[in-house]
């Protein structure tokens, strides 16, 4: 059986100062990927990169372009070296979905980070003119992550943001239904509940004015049709078949759900048989190991992580 490889992207949250450094000094290409992200960006996008501070980097406005950046500069290094081999299909969770659209050939790589700018911006304002959080919740099903937003919700929007992965359901929504959420977890037998530290109601509908920016934007872009390399949508887990299409889900993906476990067993079920992680961290992996232990997942965050990959 042939192999089929998937290339799958990290997103918001995977960011860490220092991040892509050990790329930029050792390697000229991924050198050349940051200098002119920081010409495009209009800032120096690397010196937030690779010092920090870490609230700055954490801020939704830097923290998307940094993850993309340092994506796409790892994604490339790997290709031009020969190291990987090409994919049959790519994956990215939520902001991921803009690298995966880069690696397929389907954006650019200066549209898709003039995309991601103002993805962050857009969402940033969306989260300043309304009260809104986030709460991962550990240990339970998705009917009982449901009916536990039902009973904080109030009359509140609160809703399922993320399906990660076997027992890990982010929800979303107005700041006081999350707090009433995190007090109920126990109570619906929960092993746990975190208040992720994020700047707003991401995945939810209190997202619709960023949606409504990031149509512009998009309207603006060059989208090209899926060819060779398919990529799966968040907001269905089905394979993008058409640039309107892709259009429509990284729109519809800002005020809906991301059905990242989905995504995964769909790849796995379509005989997928290798997965490279590529970007900042190994949250990915992790996740996946969640889904199914026995997945061959390599991931390649670091100069180390490619050094051990071609055995130096």
């Amino acid at each position: 059986m042939a192999e089929k490889i998937a290339y799958i992207f990290p997103g918001q949250g995977a960011q860490v100062v220092g991040m892509g450094r050990d790329f930029y000094d050792s390697e000229p290409l991924a050198r050349q990927i940051f200098d002119k992200a920081c010409k495009i960006a209009g800032y120096e996008l690397t010196k937030t990169c690779f010092e920090g501070p870490e609230d700055k980097l954490n801020s939704t406005t830097v923290s998307q372009p940094a993850i993309f950046v340092t994506s796409v500069a790892i994604l490339e290094v790997l290709k031009a070296k020969g190291i990987i081999k090409p994919a049959n299909v790519t994956a990215g969770l939520s902001l991921g979905e803009y690298t995966a659209l880069y690696a397929a050939g389907i954006i650019s790589f200066e549209d898709g980070l003039k995309l991601v700018q103002k993805r962050g911006q857009a969402m940033q304002a969306a989260a300043d003119a309304s009260k809104g959080s986030m709460v991962s919740i550990i240990g339970l099903e998705q009917q009982a992550v449901e009916k536990l937003c039902e009973e904080a919700a109030q009359g509140q929007l609160l809703s399922c943001a993320n399906f990660n992965c076997p027992g890990q359901i982010v929800i979303t929504g107005d700041i006081d239904a999350c707090k009433r959420a995190l007090a109920l977890a126990e109570k619906y037998g929960a092993m746990k509940a975190i208040e992720i530290k994020v700047a707003g109601a991401f995945h939810s509908k209190l997202m619709a004015p960023a949606a409504e920016e990031l149509k512009k934007a998009i309207g603006q872009c060059k989208i090209n049709n899926p060819t060779d390399i398919a990529v799966i949508a968040n907001v269905d887990a089905e394979y993008y078949q058409t640039k309107e299409q892709i259009s429509q889900g990284l729109i519809k993906q800002l005020t809906g759900a991301v059905l990242w476990q989905k995504c995964m067993g769909k790849l796995l079920a379509d005989g997928v048989t290798k997965f490279y992680e590529i970007g900042p961290n190994r949250v990915l992996t992790g996740l996946m190991r969640r889904i199914n232990r026995k997945a061959d997942i390599v991931n390649i965050s670091s100069a180390a992580g490619l050094n051990e990959l071609i055995g130096v």
